[in-house]
């Protein structure tokens, strides 16, 4: 009996550990509080125009399973925003996307895409976005939803820093790193 009390005690206090690590010390466990200091992120002026993107997603071991550039186009309209993206993975394939965004006074942030379930709501503070929305996957990919936890961070040059990871039943699947920064007047002359 004594060695089935210890047994339960043992997996009961694993299990708070693991909770309280999750829930203290873990990606996302941040808040956009968490970041005050530095020069404020403000969509409508770091996330406009033409800006080309570069980035890996990693897949469930935490190797890289794709790498990517991608161009995107952000037109703000007041505090609504519409942003094209093109993607093309080292696969060979290729992805359009849109968003439409919608910024509220307060910082507040309300997200939709086609392939987004619902929508998004996050928050811009300080040098940091936060923004939380569920996904379906292409069929080719499984179709599967995921739950999706979008970090965005204003690095000094004013490029942005982005991580996302991608969980099933609370379990991370996948994680994405990026970084977009605004195209150079020669890189837009080549794209028109």
């Amino acid at each position: 009996m004594d060695i089935a009390i210890w047994l339960l005690t043992g997996i009961l206090v694993a299990f708070v550990l693991v909770w309280l690590r999750h829930r203290f010390a873990s990606f996302i466990a941040q808040r956009p509080e968490d970041y005050e200091t530095g020069e404020p992120f403000d969509l409508r002026r770091h996330l406009n125009g033409p800006f080309t993107c570069d980035g890996v997603i990693y897949g469930p071991t935490g190797r890289v399973a794709s790498r990517f550039t991608a161009d995107f186009d952000a037109q703000w309209d007041g505090n609504r925003c519409v942003m094209a993206e093109h993607f093309q993975y080292d696969s060979g394939s290729r992805q359009d996307r849109e968003w439409r965004l919608e910024l509220g006074n307060d910082g507040t942030l309300r997200a939709e895409a086609d392939d987004v379930v619902g929508t998004g709501i996050g928050r811009q503070h300080g040098s940091a976005l936060h923004l939380q929305y569920r996904i379906r996957l292409t069929e080719d990919a499984g179709g599967h939803v995921l739950s999706v936890t979008d970090w965005m961070y204003l690095a000094p040059d004013g490029a942005i820093v982005n991580r996302s990871q991608f969980r099933k039943f609370g379990i991370k699947v996948a994680e994405l790193v990026a970084v977009m920064r605004a195209k150079t007047p020669e890189e837009k002359d080549q794209a028109a």
